[in-house]
């Protein structure tokens, strides 16, 4: 018996079972207008993602929405995109990936959030279990 690992580009979104996913392990993140982390609990939409990765892209979509693809690998050298947002009563140095990801994923969940990903120099994330 094999057990296969599974990964989530967008923490509490849907996981994949793909190896090449492991270096975007729970990256990207939403987040609410006061830059706190909304896990499934808090924006049940999250289950209703479907993400992959290709030609360099997050991909994702949902019933009713068009596709949005996010680059993997932009170099943040730009400091006004940088955020802080609270995961598990914890400050995270993150990185806003936009007007047109957040505008995506307020529709999408229903209230106003940014998509933000963990910025490379943020260390590791002790994500709540």
């Amino acid at each position: 018996m094999t057990t296969e690992s599974v990964f989530q580009p967008i923490a509490g979104a849907a996981a994949l079972a793909d190896e090449a996913a492991r270096p975007y392990d729970r990256r990207w993140l939403a987040v609410d207008d006061q830059d706190r982390w909304l896990d499934a609990g808090r924006a049940p939409g999250l289950a209703g993602l479907e993400v992959s990765l290709r030609f360099g892209y997050l991909v994702i979509r949902a019933d009713g929405m068009l596709r949005l693809d996010v680059p993997l690998d932009v170099i943040e050298d730009d400091d006004s995109v940088e955020r802080t947002a609270r995961i598990g009563g914890r400050d995270v140095r993150v990185v806003d990936e936009g007007d047109l990801a957040s505008a995506w994923f307020s529709q999408w969940l229903g209230q106003p959030c940014r998509l933000v990903k963990v910025h490379p120099d943020a260390g590791p994330v002790n994500w709540p279990g």
